[in-house]
């Protein structure tokens, strides 16, 4: 059965920083696209980056460029968020999701999408 869980998620102050991490089990994680999501209550969720299938591109939305990176492979069956000079804005759960996108670059669309984690908190305050 396909599952992706996440880790990593913590309480840390302003300028700090995390590394989020999303373990693909039971698939073949390599051959899947994977995206990193965030949500706040009340409001959508948001895609924030994400990576192509097979070691393809990355991309990144502009309010966490610069400061967020996404790599994958180390370990095995795991991308990562790096996560650096966090902003109480960055508060939120962050969650991970996966599709095999197998044409054009990844996406930061909730509904292209199949496969999702349960999510990880991220609470950036002093």
């Amino acid at each position: 059965q396909l599952q992706l869980v996440e880790s990593g998620g913590d309480l840390v102050q302003p300028g700090g920083s995390l590394r989020l991490s999303c373990v693909g089990i039971g698939f073949a994680f390599d051959h899947y696209s994977v995206g990193w999501f965030r949500q706040v209550p009340g409001k959508e969720r948001e895609g924030i980056s994400c990576v192509k299938r097979m070691g393809g591109p990355t991309r990144y939305v502009d309010s966490v460029k610069d400061r967020f990176t996404i790599s994958r492979g180390d370990p095995d069956h795991t991308v990562s968020l790096q996560m650096n000079n966090l902003k109480p804005e960055d508060t939120a759960i962050y969650y991970c999701a996966a599709d095999l996108n197998l044409f054009g670059d990844c996406e930061l669309t909730m509904s292209k999408y199949k496969h999702w984690g349960q999510g990880t908190p991220v609470t950036v305050s002093s």
